[in-house]
């Protein structure tokens, strides 16, 4: 293995220089990609003079693919992946390195960012993104811009800004599942102030049927996204912005449908109907009375930026997000009352960092400071019935079973026959909860030299000291049938156990540009990332700390933009020092002291990945641009007797492979109406759900093909297009695994099946 990667990277050099910066943008009036305007180095700067591997989607962009949600955007960016399980965890992959723990106690590895400020935190990560001027992909760690939670990269999601004038958009739409869409902005101001509003509302029905007489059907969705904006610019130095935003989901149950257990229609399916019914005492213990998920989001944002004059500026950003939710799930997939939970997350994050920034001819720099508090909670209440939970975990009553092959629930049976009549239901109920109060502190600085305009050197540095403070509590009953708490591992504390420690670290990064002509860059980058040390709290009083994970980042990459053609091609390479995993306890003797079927952070060692990515447009004609790129990865856990059980393992949600390709036709077919056409090919390759690998939580192969059409009427002010998404119904696994895996019954989630619908759009 280590001579094939040794190749395989010397290959890869000698083929490139570097790895791939390039966003996928339509111009329409001849520009190309390297065009655009980012502020990923927190100044605005061309796309292709920024040394960093950097994507930018714009709005118009997503529009014209008919994207409208993060985890679709995320299959046209190589070397990123999405996973929206629900609105309550998204999974976001960067380079194969997954962020997705619900756990209060852990730090994220991707950072998302929402107007500047880390919104990370997984439960409250979930952002709408209508209205947004450009979503920017930042692979790679890059401490200086974007802080401790950039192990890998970050996603900043950039909202549209007031502007001068009167403008607005309104957008309707209906689809199959009977959705819903309602969506637009409205801008009013002067070069003084102005104001920006914005909304989307999107409801569907859901796409799983469930038999259940006492529960819905899953995954429907009802969202509702607002904001407010404004801009006051007093003068030519001074800019603040506020922003507010909030966010609403009332969304159905998430479908974890089980192979093990029938139902009436057959043997478990992941493609056929469900039979969820969750608790009959639903609204007293898991906190609602159905399947589903209840969450708001509230987020407000103050920016200010003055310029200082002689070149230097001063920038603050300041940020308040909280959220609320509660999801409850049936993590069985079946119609037996035996693995019925709700999760409740709840918390609220504070951000400042002030920056002083110099541009020059010759020299540019940046210093400042940032200073982050959270305080999270996630509680995990959990509801069974005795004598079914017994049945169907240990099968104690041999000829029973759990679920007939007609899918009736037997195991209902086992509490009368195990008391000898003396009962015939004992509920049972119990709740944990982990708590998580993190504050960050750091400082920051680079130096951009220019010597000559073809070169550009960077370095810079961050500095930071983290306080991390985890709680645990816990109320288990014990069990009249068993004598002990259900859940293996689960007993009642004396309050909250807590633990905390503090940390410290240096984060470097290196970057060089060398323009070889107007037509050709090329750069490289040497940076370190680190995900936050655990303070790991569980059932016993002092618990242990995950050590940090850190990584090396070593990647650079060429871009070229010439005539019709606009490319790039790349190659990066990653080493992992005690990389850490989420595993779900299945032991109840396990040394994290958690209950069985719960969440852990522990470190599988080291770990290295090498990818190799590009990106290209073909523009022809003013009305037809061709576009395609490809991410392969070759990456896991090292093949080394000290991984353990980890060795030669490749991480979760990584495929080995991905691709898009599509073209856009936008053409006038007179008298102010134009044509357009988007017709698009996405493709990943099998991955795996979880850390060790299995065959049986796994999903091999995808294929999706989208497209979106239409006409637009009296010089783009009206528009009228037809999408669909998934054209040919391809069925395949959004998800595997799950807190069922935990008990010995994986579930699995099916994914999205064919949508397709109409939306009419006005502007002025």
């Amino acid at each position: 293995m280590h001579y094939k990667k040794t190749g395989l990277i010397t290959l890869l050099l000698a083929t490139v220089s570097a790895t791939a910066v390039h966003a996928q943008q339509i111009v329409q009036e001849g520009g190309t990609g390297g065009d655009i305007i980012v502020t990923a180095q927190k100044f605005e700067q061309k796309l292709r003079d920024v040394p960093i591997t950097i994507t930018a989607v714009t709005q118009e962009q997503m529009k014209r693919l008919g994207v409208d949600d993060l985890d679709e955007m995320a299959a046209y960016v190589p070397g990123l992946n999405i996973q929206e399980q629900s609105a309550n965890n998204p999974g976001i992959v960067i380079r194969g390195i997954t962020s997705d723990s619900g756990s209060a106690q852990q730090a994220a590895r991707v950072t998302l960012y929402y107007n500047g400020v880390d919104i990370s935190r997984s439960r409250g990560a979930y952002q709408a993104i209508y209205d947004v001027d450009r979503i920017e992909v930042v692979k790679g760690p890059q401490a200086t811009l974007f802080g401790t939670a950039s192990t890998i990269g970050a996603v900043s999601i950039i909202s549209a800004r007031p502007k001068p004038g009167v403008s607005g958009e309104v957008t309707a739409g209906y689809g199959n599942y009977n959705a819903y869409l309602v969506g637009g902005h409205l801008n009013v101001g002067n070069d003084v102030i102005a104001a920006r509003v914005a909304g989307e509302w999107k409801k569907r029905d859901g796409y799983v049927h469930n038999l259940s007489t006492v529960q819905g059907d899953l995954y429907a969705q009802n969202q509702l996204g607002l904001r407010a904006s404004v801009r006051y610019r007093p003068g030519s130095a001074l800019t603040v912005d506020l922003i507010v935003t909030y966010d609403r989901q009332r969304n159905s149950g998430t479908p974890f449908i089980s192979k093990r257990f029938a139902t009436s229609e057959g043997p478990g399916n992941p493609f056929g109907s469900a039979n969820l019914s969750g608790s009959p005492f639903s609204r007293q213990v898991l906190g609602k009375d159905k399947l589903g998920l209840t969450r708001d989001v509230y987020d407000a944002n103050l920016t200010a930026t003055y310029d200082l004059g002689e070149g230097w500026s001063f920038t603050t950003v300041n940020g308040y997000r909280s959220f609320d939710s509660l999801e409850v799930f049936d993590a069985d997939g079946s119609a037996a009352w035996w693995l019925e939970f709700a999760e409740g997350a709840y918390g609220s994050q504070i951000s400042h960092e002030s920056r002083f920034a110099y541009v020059g001819d010759h020299v540019r720099t940046s210093f400042g400071w940032n200073v982050f508090h959270e305080n999270n909670r996630q509680v995990v209440p959990f509801s069974t019935e005795e004598g079914i939970y017994l049945q169907c975990a240990a099968n104690l009553i041999p000829t029973l079973g759990c679920i007939s092959p007609t899918g009736v629930v037997t195991a209902a049976q086992a509490t009368a026959l195990l008391t000898r009549g003396a009962a015939t239901q004992i509920p049972y109920s119990s709740i944990f909860t982990n708590k998580g109060i993190n504050d960050q502190y750091s400082m920051f600085g680079e130096v951009t030299w220019v010597p000559v305009h073809q070169l550009e050197l960077t370095a810079g540095i961050r500095a930071l000291i983290e306080q991390r403070k985890s709680g645990y509590v816990s109320i288990a009953p014990k069990s009249v049938l068993s004598g002990a708490p259900l859940i293996p591992g689960q007993t009642t504390t004396k309050g909250t156990l807590w633990s905390q420690d503090s940390f410290q670290a240096l984060l470097p990064r290196f970057n060089a540009l060398f323009r070889v002509n107007d037509a050709l860059n090329l750069y490289a980058t040497i940076s370190k990332g680190r995900r936050s040390p655990v303070v790991n709290q569980g059932v016993a009083a002092i618990a242990p700390v995950i050590p940090e994970e850190t990584v090396w980042n070593y990647e650079g990459g060429a871009k070229l933009s010439r005539g019709m053609f606009n490319g790039s091609i790349g190659v990066y390479y990653q080493k992992y020092r005690n990389f850490q995993i989420s595993r779900t306890i299945t032991d109840a003797n396990d040394p994290s002291g958690k209950p069985v079927g719960t969440s852990i952070t522990e470190s599988a060692g080291t770990a290295s990945n090498l990818g190799f990515e590009a990106e290209g447009q073909l523009r022809p004609t003013d009305w037809l641009m061709l576009f395609g790129n490809a991410g392969f990865i070759d990456g896991g856990i090292d093949n080394t007797k000290s991984n353990g059980i980890y060795a030669n393992n490749r991480f979760r949600l990584q495929p080995r492979l991905q691709w898009s390709a599509g073209f856009t036709i936008d053409a006038p077919v007179g008298n102010g109406i134009r044509v357009f056409a988007t017709p698009s090919v996405t493709y990943r390759s099998k991955i795996f759900f979880e850390i060790p690998n299995k065959e049986a939580i796994s999903q091999d192969k995808v294929t999706l093909v989208n497209v979106k059409a239409g006409l637009s009427f009296a010089n783009g002010r009206y528009e009228i297009a037809g999408y669909m998404r998934n054209a040919t119904n391809e069925r395949y696994l959004l998800d595997a695994g799950n807190t069922g895996g935990g008990f010995n019954d994986p579930t699995y989630i099916p994914g999205e099946p064919r949508f397709y619908g109409v939306q009419l759009t006005g502007r002025f």
